[in-house]
This record gives C-alpha cells, sequence and structure tokens, in this order.
C-alpha cells in the first residue's frame, strides 16, 4: 500500500471519529443542556420506540397504535412524561404512531424483548444495513472500487452526520435506505420479483419511495412482457402487506390517514419550502418534480443494468431527499447514489465549462464541510474551553439544507448533458 493510500486512510478515519466525537461530545451536552434551561422532556428519544411499542401493544393485547393512550404511553417514553399544551416550551411533534400498520410485522420478532435490548440490535443491525447499501449503490451504478476504497467510503457514509444521526435515533429511514439499495440491485441483476418485493416493504416510509415507485411501475409497463414481473413482486407485496394490516388492525388504513393529518400539522415543511417560504418552495418543489420527468423519461425504454436507469434512480432519491414534507437530517442518507454517480462522472462534470466546474466544486465542499468541521472542532477542543466549543455546536450543521439542492441540480445537469454510452466502461474501475 502507497504512502498517499495509508495517509487517505488515516485522513477518512480521523474524520470519522470526529464525527461522533461532534455528536457525543459537543452536540447532544447542548441538546441536554438547552432542554434543561427550558424544561423541556428528554427520554429515550428513539424513533424506533414509537413503532416498536405499537407493535408490541397490537400483537400481543390487541389495542390500536393509533389511539390516544397509545400515544400517551409513547410519549412518557420517548419524551420522559406527556406532553402538556399548555406549556410552549413542549415539543410540538406528538411521536404517535405514524406509519403504517404492516411495519408491525417487521418489528414482531422484537416485541417480546425489553426495549433496551432491542435498541442496541437495532442500532448496529442499522449500522451493517447502512454499509452495505453502500456496495448496493456501487452494484446499480456498476463502478467497481477496490476493496479498500470500498471499506473507507462505507465508513465515511456510516459516519456522516445523517447516517449517525439515524444510527442514534435507530430511525427506519437507514433501514427503508437499505431497502431501496437492495430493490436497485436485486433489479439490475434481473431479480424482477424480489425487486419489487423489497420495494414493497420499503413501503413502511411511505413518502420516501412514492417518486420512485411510480417511476419503476412506470419502466415496467413501458416492456410488459420482460418487466412484468417487478410490477407481479410489488402488487402481490402490497397485497400482502395490506391484507395482513387489515387481519391485525381492520380499518387500519383511515386511521393512518388521520394520523398522517395529524403528523403533518408539525412536519409539514420540505428542504425547499424551509429555505424559499411555503409559496415559493412548493412552486419550486412542482418544478423540481417537472424537470426530473423530463430527465428520466428517456430511462424508461432503458434496462435496468444501464448506465441511464442507475442515474435515473440516482436522480430520483435525490428528488425525494428536496419534496419529502419533513427536512430531517438523516433523510439525505438517500443522496448517496446520486454523490456517488457525481463523483464516478467528476472528470465529465469539470470537462464540460468552467461554470459546470465552480458549481461541482463548490457542492464538494459543501458537501465536506461537515466532516471538515467536526475534525476541526475535534483538533480545537484540545486547546479551547468546553464552554467556547460548545458555542460552536452549529459549525457543522450551517449548511444542512444546500447539498440536496447542490445534488439534485447537479444530477440533473448530468442525466440531461452527460454521454448516454460508454460512462461504465470508462469508470468501471477505480
Amino acid at each position: 500500500m502507497s504512502r498517499s493510500s495509508i495517509l487517505i486512510g488515516v485522513v477518512v478515519v480521523l474524520a470519522a471519529a470526529s464525527s461522533w466525537f461532534y455528536i457525543d461530545h459537543i452536540l447532544v451536552p447542548h441538546q441536554v443542556a438547552d432542554a434543561a434551561a427550558h424544561d423541556r422532556p428528554r427520554g429515550n428519544f428513539s424513533d424506533l420506540y414509537p413503532r416498536w411499542l405499537g407493535a408490541r401493544e397490537l400483537l400481543l393485547h390487541g389495542r390500536n397504535p393509533y389511539s390516544r393512550e397509545i400515544t400517551k404511553e409513547i410519549q412518557r417514553g420517548y419524551y420522559g412524561r406527556e406532553l402538556d399544551a399548555s406549556r410552549p416550551e413542549d415539543p410540538k411533534d406528538q411521536a404517535g404512531f405514524a406509519y403504517p400498520v404492516y411495519v408491525v410485522f417487521l418489528l414482531a420478532p422484537w416485541v417480546g424483548l425489553p426495549f433496551g435490548e432491542v435498541r442496541i440490535f437495532f442500532f448496529w443491525m442499522l449500522m451493517a444495513v447502512t454499509a452495505a447499501s453502500f456496495i448496493l449503490w456501487l452494484r446499480l451504478l456498476s463502478w467497481k472500487l477496490s476493496c479498500v476504497s470500498t471499506a473507507l467510503c462505507a465508513l465515511l457514509l456510516v459516519c456522516s452526520l445523517p447516517a449517525i444521526q439515524g444510527l442514534k435515533l435507530q430511525q427506519l429511514t437507514l433501514l427503508v435506505a437499505g431497502l431501496l439499495a437492495a430493490c436497485a440491485a436485486c433489479l439490475n441483476g434481473g431479480w424482477l420479483i424480489a425487486g419489487g418485493a423489497l420495494l414493497a416493504l420499503a413501503t413502511i416510509k411511505p413518502q420516501l419511495v412514492w417518486p420512485l415507485a411510480i417511476w419503476l411501475l412506470c419502466w415496467a409497463g413501458r416492456e410488459w412482457r420482460s418487466r412484468g414481473k417487478f410490477v407481479l413482486g410489488f402488487g402481490v407485496g402490497m397485497v400482502l402487506l395490506f391484507a395482513g394490516a387489515e387481519i391485525v388492525l381492520p380499518g387500519w388504513l383511515r386511521m393512518f390517514v388521520q394520523a398522517m393529518g395529524q403528523y403533518r400539522d408539525y412536519t409539514n415543511e420540505s428542504i425547499l419550502q424551509t429555505m424559499l417560504g411555503a409559496v415559493f418552495g412548493r412552486i419550486c418543489e412542482v418544478l423540481a418534480i417537472l424537470a426530473c420527468i423530463f430527465c428520466v423519461r428517456r430511462s424508461l425504454n432503458t434496462g435496468a443494468s444501464s448506465a441511464e436507469f442507475g442515474r435515473a434512480f440516482a436522480l430520483l432519491l435525490a428528488l425525494t431527499v428536496l419534496i419529502v414534507p419533513m427536512f430531517a437530517l438523516y433523510n439525505q442518507v438517500l443522496l448517496t447514489p446520486a454523490v456517488l454517480m457525481l463523483v464516478r462522472d467528476t472528470k465529465w462534470s469539470r470537462a464540460t465549462s468552467k461554470l459546470s466546474s465552480f458549481v461541482f466544486g463548490l457542492a464538494a465542499l459543501l458537501f465536506m464541510w461537515p466532516w471538515l468541521a467536526t475534525l476541526g472542532l475535534s483538533i480545537a477542543s484540545f486547546f479551547l474551553s468546553a464552554e467556547k466549543i460548545q458555542s460552536l455546536w452549529q459549525l457543522p450543521l450551517h449548511f444542512t439544507f444546500a447539498p440536496p439542492v447542490f445534488i439534485f441540480g447537479l444530477a440533473m445537469m448530468q442525466i440531461w448533458g452527460g454521454p448516454r454510452d460508454g460512462l461504465r466502461a470508462g469508470a468501471a474501475t477505480a
């Protein structure tokens, strides 16, 4: 191994470690202190807990997980006490069971265990799923990296701030990202029924799946004889999930719709709406959707092993991050295939024009900023007081909303203006 490779490996490990240091020793202590100062409740703060408790009460005791009584029980664990509407500092998020009820089938094996054990298991499981998803995204894009490069890049993904937040919260978005990566790999390998079934499972978070699902169903319908098995896998999967859900909780769909309506009362802003305001943000969302449709329309005629299919898949996930009505940082793990596509095709991106080269460089800087900032804060913690470091807690989060916008725009430019053929061959190895 060359000295440069060793140096890169050391830098990657330091960057990864600094992200965890920032979360554990800077961000979390700030959140604890801020909650104490404003008398905000702090419980287990696991996004898995509402789903696990709802699944346990439904499967073991036959109770409705969408009920107000279960929501109060969830709050006692999630926040440490029930929320009080008369206390203005209390969180607005009611932490209810705002998932399709068939998520209980995925959690059924763990409903009889103490939540402390379940939480530890899901932390490591989601870490493994996130690392594995990186390898599956490489397969979608037909990009072959060396074992060392793959390991280092997977480490960076697992130790990115979006992934760490998801791991700390045991957020099922990481599981959905893994299911979508597995779906993409199955389609790439010709296993259409399995790909459709995996997409159906990913609908436990439907807001993260619907743009991709619509495109894939249109893609399958374009050549029904050769791609109809994908629709079969997806359709049978959805029928089984819906039927099973109706058996365990009759009328669940109406309850889920009501729960989603309540959920959107306090999480109803996308990244674009947060950046640009409600009206202009919605206009930009519509424009982004239309532009995305225009760019991926050609991919409907391509095979699942083609470069154009992989680029369209990545672009649709980047679009999802922009328009999903919640700007949680952990959703940005879905940008991984688009980032890989841009990095793989960086030579073309920089060769098109000086402007595109500048935009690509700026996007790269914004994307790497969290690692640079956390590494800087970690080093500075040896020289500055704890109070001073705490005062800089926002530094790694300064440009949280910018990377998704840049990555979506660059990915769209790549699909629209990039080479149609031969890209895979030229970028197959690294």
